[in-house]
């Protein structure tokens, strides 16, 4: 049992809400966090399940947030810097959807669980140029939708959860998860930055 990791998650659960809004805004700008905001928002809801609409509230105004530090940097670098994320595949992928229907696009996005490509509709709508202020309502009410359906199912299957969360096995799972997110986070921040720069 890896104590770090257990002290991770009991001092986030410790800050509540207001430890939900960072990992969401984190999650959803351009870091790695190594405990997402739907499994934060699991365990906080599983153990008081009076707390979901708090929980709910402060997971998509932490998304939003996160959403708004991304399009700060997407929006700046235009189709041109995402040339240098996406591989043209992907892009050409993402550009058809935002032609067809841009709006749902953000919401299918909004609302579909990892590994759906959330940051990439995201840094696409911004480099496109969508209104920012119809972006940023959209992610906030089509998050809150979703983050609804999260805290349910911890409602209804909290107990089962909070077995799974303290297994030694999940532990160390999150181990080599938070490795993988310090150098994810590392290489992501460095990356903007030379883009930042070369902008």
């Amino acid at each position: 049992m890896n104590p770090s990791i257990r002290h991770l998650l009991a001092l986030l659960l410790q800050f509540g809400v207001f430890g939900l809004v960072l990992v969401a805004i984190a999650d959803d700008s351009f870091l790695f966090v190594p405990i997402g905001s739907d499994l934060l928002m699991v365990l906080l809801v599983a153990r008081h399940h009076d707390q979901l609409l708090f929980c709910v509230l402060a997971a998509a105004a932490g998304s939003t947030i996160g959403v708004f530090l991304l399009d700060l940097v997407c929006r700046k670098g235009g189709a041109e810097g995402l040339k240098r994320l996406m591989n043209p595949k992907l892009l050409d992928y993402v550009n058809r959807q935002m032609k067809r229907n841009a709006a749902t696009a953000i919401i299918v996005s909004c609302l579909a669980p990892p590994p759906f490509p959330f940051g990439v509709f995201i840094a696409a709508a911004s480099a496109f140029q969508y209104p920012k202020t119809r972006l940023l309502t959209l992610v906030f009410v089509a998050r809150s939708i979703r983050y609804s359906l999260v805290g349910w199912a911890a409602i209804h299957f909290g107990r089962r959860i909070l077995r799974i969360a303290d297994s030694t096995e999940f532990l160390w799972a999150m181990a080599g998860f938070i490795a993988f997110c310090l150098i994810g986070s590392t290489v992501s921040v460095a990356h903007w930055v030379r883009i930042g720069r070369s902008r």
